[in-house]
């Protein structure tokens, strides 16, 4: 097993930057859906520039790596301790050169390792098989749809679909509920597993494992696979979007498994997964621990580009509905996914994207520190192209700035909700991957912060409520949405790290200050009190209500 540990290392680079196959299928399926010259649309384009950047980058499609979940089968006789020495060697490796962000954070005293090792993490799950090799799983599923699984206890009420009993159809609305209740800050368009029975925590056990099925495949239990097909049918009909902009593409996949339960419970659990779906596998010899095989489809060479001219779907595949999966596709070189007609994927990121022309917006070109007129003159639907300097801001920050002093002048300025990975060398610190993080967590700070300061402009993704958007209209801000899970793209905005304050809070809460150029993202919240994301909300539950009625017998 003297390979094991690159094997790891190679695993853990692959399902970072690389999404599969069938991944990079269902998202071309749900480009080809949306009308292009929407937010939805603009939101897909930009998404799909950012699948090809990573890949060609050989970084992270995602700034937030989650935390890494290993599920491994072993035969009988293999040094399971040794292996999780091989792994946490591995993750400390990738998180060094920047593949994985540092994510494991002491939960009592709020300090980062720094090297995503610590209590429980990584996750690593052994079981043993009588098979000859050693099947190595990875997902990467990251805090932000992380935070938007849900678990529903049977008999339930739920919101618009009134009462979900112990059947087929309680389970049917659950499933539609999780997906609304989602709206866009798990980063639609997403992926759900659904667990049916077993307690609290093997439900969401089993809801997880089914993640590790592959797109395409086909449910064996009939039921379920007709609950699958009818999931995938009326999801997108709540026309939540893309990001949550509204529009005709919610869910790209959607994978459900039963076990037994206990006569006093009844638990559907969700796991729901963002659209940068990163999970991959290997099959490793286990004399050597060399790689002799990958589970799952390479996502080299085949396209998003939504027209439909991508790469054939593959044949259905036949899983168990506990998870298991069978063997995937020795991956095969090729292009990488094609930017835009004339550009590469680094000059695509560049570009910034064009105002959706359904909408009637505009597009407008700001330099910080940005006026109050400028702010005021900004209507919900503008996209708003930034240059200047722009201060990074999450969780930790927001607390401390509650109470304290900000390090720098932050009248005029902008905040940008986002955990970057980043890199040091003897130049100085780079940005490898900036996406923007779920903003509906600094909820209880954003208003009270945009007052105390004198701030303009909060980036991020997902939306605020009530309290900040009272806020934006009563001090002249805005909220802009960027799109989540493009790190690759945002990370070609950012010119120059200009200064950090706050590193005792780890890289991903540190205070950022960073230099960036034609950085694009779209007026969701505006001054004068008009909110997307209530819009669709309010538009969603409308027709959540209409799947009230029993399907399932």
């Amino acid at each position: 097993m003297q390979h094991f540990e690159d094997s790891v290392y190679d695993l853990i680079v692959e399902t970072s930057t690389n999404l599969p196959g069938d991944v990079r299928r269902a998202v071309a399926r749900g480009r080809a859906l949306e009308d292009q010259a929407t937010r939805s649309g603009l939101a897909l384009t930009t998404i799909a520039r950012n699948i090809g950047m990573a890949e060609h980058q050989v970084s992270p499609i995602c700034q937030d790596t989650g935390m890494p979940t290993f599920i491994i089968h072993t035969p009988v006789g293999v040094n399971q301790i040794e292996m999780k020495k091989d792994i946490h060697n591995a993750v400390v490796r990738a998180t060094k050169n920047g593949k994985l962000r540092p994510n494991s954070v002491d939960s009592l005293t709020g300090e980062n390792s720094g090297d995503n090792l610590g209590a429980g993490t990584p996750v690593i799950h052994f079981e043993q098989w009588e098979e000859s090799g050693i099947d190595v799983r990875l997902i990467l599923k990251g805090g932000g749809c992380e935070n938007k699984n849900i678990q529903y206890s049977l008999p339930a009420e739920l919101e618009g679909l009134g009462k979900a009993g112990r059947d087929l159809d309680g389970i049917r609305k659950c499933i539609l509920h999780s997906v609304y209740q989602a709206q866009g800050q798990g980063c639609s368009a997403g992926f759900i597993g659904v667990g049916i029975g077993g307690d609290r925590t093997t439900g969401y056990e089993l809801a997880k494992k089914q993640l590790f099925r592959k797109v395409e495949d086909v449910n064996p239990v009939e039921d379920l696979a007709k609950l699958e097909q009818y999931i995938m049918d009326n999801a997108n009909k709540l026309g939540i979007g893309t990001m949550g902009f509204g529009g005709e593409v919610t869910l790209l996949g959607c994978k459900i498994g039963v076990m037994n339960r206990l006569p006093a419970s009844f638990f559907v659990s969700v796991a729901y997964n963002c659209w940068a779906f990163r999970r991959q596998g290997v099959l490793v010899d286990p004399a050597t621990g060399s790689i002799r095989e990958w589970l799952y489809e390479s996502g080299t060479g085949i396209s998003v580009d939504g027209n439909g001219a991508g790469v054939p779907a593959a044949e259905p595949v036949a899983v168990s509905a506990s998870g298991a999966v069978l063997s995937g596709i020795t991956p095969e070189d090729a292009v990488i996914p094609a930017a835009p007609a004339g550009m590469t994927g680094a000059e695509a990121a560049g570009a910034a994207p064009a105002a959706p022309a359904s909408t009637g917006s505009r597009e407008i070109r700001l330099t910080t520190p940005i006026s109050e007129e400028d702010i005021r003159s900004l209507r919900v639907g503008d996209v708003v192209i930034l240059s200047g300097e722009m201060h990074t801001g999450r969780d930790a920050l927001h607390k401390y700035l509650m109470d304290h002093e900000a390090p720098v002048d932050l009248n005029g300025a902008v905040i940008y909700h986002c955990g970057p990975v980043m890199l040091k060398d003897e130049d100085g610190w780079h940005v490898k991957a900036a996406g923007p993080t779920t903003s509906i967590r600094e909820e209880p700070y954003q208003g009270d912060i945009i007052k105390k300061f004198g701030i303009r402009a909060v980036i991020g993704k997902g939306g605020m409520g009530p309290k900040t958007l009272k806020a934006l209209g009563e001090h002249g801000g805005v909220y802009l949405n960027a799109i989540g899970g493009a790190a690759q793209y945002y990370a070609e905005c950012i010119k120059k790290v200009n200064s950090v304050d706050f590193m005792e809070f780890g890289i991903p809460e540190a205070m950022w200050h960073l230099q960036v150029d034609g950085f694009a993202a779209i007026v969701t919240m505006d001054a004068h009190g008009n909110s997307l994301h209530a819009d669709v909300e309010k538009d969603s539950a409308a027709r959540l209500a209409q799947f009230k009625e029993p399907v399932f017998k």
